[in-house]
């Protein structure tokens, strides 16, 4: 195409020397601008945006280690259950978030939202440690606020500078949270179980995000397309949505997938640990799962123009429900591993692909924001009412 427009250029038809050729050559040339791959700033933006869903949405995965302690110590006056509202509310919000995050990113807000993301974060973790032992209220939910405007912007940003590979610079910047759900559990739960307590570990904590941040915040750039932010109404993109069945078919698989996700994240665990197996093992068994998660957004990547972002989908969804089913027959060590990596890959798979396979479905990229916000807003739903199913299925089985 590129030899195409030069050659009509250099030898125009006669009496065209400034007709459709010069216009196909302005086409490419805007689109080249629009989409050049990658570069110095297009890969600091994938680091900043790795760095946010390490402590955006990795740290939200990572209550687990509350959970236990706020069980066992902390707020011994509440039941696990009504303990876990706090990590569900936490993880609803970070997806809830995107419908206003995703329409105030293609208004033109980047910045407002990833520096305002990042001061609630910071505030807010800074404040749980604070928190007084069975005082329930005051653990924190404004982390996932945080999170929730940073999570869809920090993502869509990747579409500025990258086309033929945006799949897979949107999976690396996806195993940025699976590589978060690894780090923060470790390190929370060997300082607050040491000898640094909780509010001192939680400070410690908050202050490692805080750099983190504000590097990330540093790190990232925008380079919107040309013409501006988009005019389109709130309401008039939902009406557009709502007849895009592709779109809302993806929605509705999303939110269902969702439903299952958590279980055994929530619950492998316990399970270990009701078959025998250590304490200290079966903790390591989720960090081996967020471990297999970071190698399966990775590899998703890898491979995803190859074998398309929709046959991926179906196989990782797949694989997982089976996984989910082969829970029933955990007994030993070996089969708690297997099934820890085997489900990590394929989960964090599914995961990294949402994005891309939002930005697949879409006609008009300056609308990426807001598909992706209301996508991920409705996927929240399964979020939620996820765990709440999981918990009362685990109690009855």
């Amino acid at each position: 195409m590129e030899t195409k427009v030069e050659t009509m250029v250099v030898v125009p038809l006669d009496g065209e020397k400034s007709g459709g050729s010069t216009i196909e050559r302005s086409q490419q040339e805007n689109h080249e601008e629009e989409f050049q791959e990658g570069g110095l700033v297009g890969w600091a933006t994938v680091a900043g945006a790795f760095i946010v869903q390490f402590c955006g949405f990795g740290y939200t995965t990572s209550f687990g280690v509350y959970q236990d302690f706020y069980t066992r110590i902390y707020i011994t006056n509440e039941s696990p259950s009504a303990i876990s509202w706090i990590g569900s509310v936490n993880a609803f919000l970070v997806v809830a978030c995107g419908v206003l995050a995703g329409r105030l990113y293609d208004k033109g807000y980047f910045y407002h939202l990833m520096y305002g993301g990042s001061f609630l974060i910071s505030f807010s973790l800074f404040m749980l440690s604070c928190a007084k032992p069975n005082q329930f209220y005051q653990a924190s939910v404004g982390a996932g606020i945080g999170a929730g405007v940073m999570y869809v912007p920090s993502i869509a940003v990747i579409s500025h500078y990258f086309c033929a590979r945006r799949a897979m610079a949107m999976t690396i910047v996806a195993a940025g949270s699976s590589f978060g759900a690894v780090i923060h559990p470790i390190m929370l739960n060997n300082m607050i179980n040491g000898s640094l307590g909780f509010a001192n570990a939680t400070r410690v904590s908050a202050a490692m995000v805080s750099v983190l941040l504000l590097i990330a915040c540093l790190l990232l750039r925008t380079r919107p397309p040309r013409g501006g932010p988009p005019t389109i109404a709130l309401g008039k993109a939902l009406r557009k949505f709502s007849r895009d069945w592709p779109y809302i078919v993806s929605i509705i698989g999303s939110s269902l997938f969702l439903l299952g996700y958590y279980f055994p994240l929530f619950y492998l665990q316990l399970d270990a640990v009701s078959h025998g197996l250590s304490e200290e093992f079966a903790f390591y068994a989720l960090v081996i799962m967020s471990v297999a998660s970071v190698a399966g957004r990775l590899i998703s990547g890898a491979f995803v123009r190859r074998l398309g972002v929709g046959n991926m989908v179906l196989l990782s969804t797949g694989c997982c429900a089976v996984l989910i089913f082969a829970m029933i027959g955990l007994r030993t060590a070996a089969s708690v591993v297997v099934l820890a990596v085997l489900y990590g890959f394929f989960a964090g798979m599914y995961i990294a692909l949402i994005a891309p396979l939002l930005a697949l479905l879409s006609d008009d990229i300056s609308e990426l924001g807001i598909r992706m916000g209301v996508g991920l807003g409705f996927s929240g739903i399964g979020v939620l009412t996820g765990k709440i199913i999981s918990h009362h299925l685990h109690i009855t089985t």
